[in-house]
């Protein structure tokens, strides 16, 4: 029989462990993650929406690459054009097959000429190597080596500044500097996954605890606390951010051909830069660009009434999920199945029942009227819910410099 995997701690365990008050550890790419520290997790979701908030993303896969032929790989695995990234930004990026069907997405961060860092959800290195034939680019998976924070919030840039030797407050958004936090040297960059003004800090895994420390001791004043995934993912949901495996499947990882995406039909027309170089999959993208996608990928929100009205006749009040739920229901139009629904919750900030789903194009528009299957009582039951606009919390702070 196979050795069972082993689950690795990050290199903020020593400080993360003692805090999960609740042991509600999750598994994320081998690593242990704590879903929440305290025994629910609605501090954690406010001190991202209020406060401030500390989120360990150190299982993020992280990669180097370098040398002479650096862009020139990423403008082959990438959808954006790499040659109008400036040193110092970032890229939110997607990366597709060949047939223009999205593996995964992540960050690209332009650290020097020729030096990037490339982060994914999915394990990237295989793919990164079949790509770099032919080309003088050195990659280097530096997953265990780096580690990472996310200091979500609007206090966030208030509290970094205090500890940071750079002038954090002109960081841009999507934007990347080096400085030294507490004497640690470190890259911070103006990025998050919770739709809120945030940074990403990135350290070697030598410096982590010292980093953390130093955050911890200066952020009191600023309402710090530690968050874990369970906060996050309702962030996430309200900034209508894409989650790997649950809003779209990769498409190396699909068993037929309906559970592929493309950038187009995942709302990402935006990142794909069909006259850049002839990255993986632009052909197919080209083709796909000349006619209307079949499938969109929208927000929705339920109606509350009509969710009242479906629990009453069980003689029950509405059941609000206190958690993101991640479990695909269909979605109907005139009688007719038209999409499904992936990640969907309560927004505490918005008072809102809302969800991200997968419509035929028909049944994209903004607006549009729907009905949602629910469960209540063991019984399938239907409410109405309307297409809407992407994200649902976009507050100003989020790109705002000073």
């Amino acid at each position: 029989m196979p050795a069972p995997s082993v689950v690795r701690s990050t290199p903020f365990h020593a400080r993360t462990g003692p805090l999960c008050q609740a042991g509600n550890w999750r598994r994320w790419a081998g690593h242990l993650s704590a879903g929440s520290y305290e025994p629910t997790h609605e501090h954690e979701y406010q001190a991202i929406r209020s406060a401030c908030a500390l989120i360990d993303v150190s299982p993020l896969y992280k990669y180097r690459l370098s040398g002479p032929g650096a862009a020139a790989l990423a403008n082959r695995v990438v959808t954006r054009d790499v040659d109008r990234l400036e040193i110092g930004q970032v890229y939110y990026t997607p990366w597709c097959d060949a047939a223009g069907k999205v593996r995964d997405d992540g960050t690209l961060h332009r650290l020097g000429e020729n030096d990037f860092r490339l982060t994914s959800a999915e394990p990237t290195l295989k793919w990164l190597y079949e790509n770099a034939r032919g080309l003088d680019a050195r990659i280097e998976e530096e997953t265990e080596q780096v580690a990472a924070l996310a200091l979500q919030g609007p206090r966030s840039r208030d509290l970094l500044q205090r500890i940071t030797d750079g002038d954090v407050a002109e960081l841009r958004y999507f934007r990347v500097m080096s400085a030294r936090i507490a004497g640690v040297p470190a890259e911070i960059s103006r990025t998050g996954y919770t739709g809120d003004l945030g940074y990403e800090i990135w350290v070697g895994a030598d410096g982590a605890i010292a980093l953390w420390d130093a955050l911890a001791a200066a952020g009191d004043p600023f309402g710090l606390a530690p968050a874990g995934m369970l906060a996050l993912d309702m962030a996430r949901l309200e900034a209508g951010l894409l989650l790997v495996d649950v809003d779209f499947i990769p498409a190396h990882r699909a068993i037929i051909e309906d559970q592929k995406s493309s950038p187009y039909e995942l709302g990402l027309g935006w990142t794909v830069a069909l006259d850049a170089s002839n990255f993986v999959g632009r052909a197919a993208l080209r083709a796909e660009h000349a006619r209307p996608p079949a499938w969109r990928f929208c927000g929705i929100t339920l109606d509350w009434e009509s969710l009242e009205t479906a629990y009453a006749k069980a003689g029950l009040p509405p059941q609000l999920p206190g958690t993101t739920q991640r479990d695909s229901v269909p979605l109907y139009a005139g009688g007719r199945q038209v999409g499904y629904a992936t990640s969907r919750g309560w927004s505490p900030t918005l008072k809102t029942y809302l969800g991200l789903a997968h419509l035929e194009a028909e049944s994209a528009a903004i607006g549009t009227e729907l009905e949602i299957e629910v469960t209540v009582e063991h019984r399938r039951r239907r409410a109405r819910a309307t297409v809407a606009k992407t994200p649902f919390f976009d507050p100003e702070r989020k790109r705002a410099t000073p």
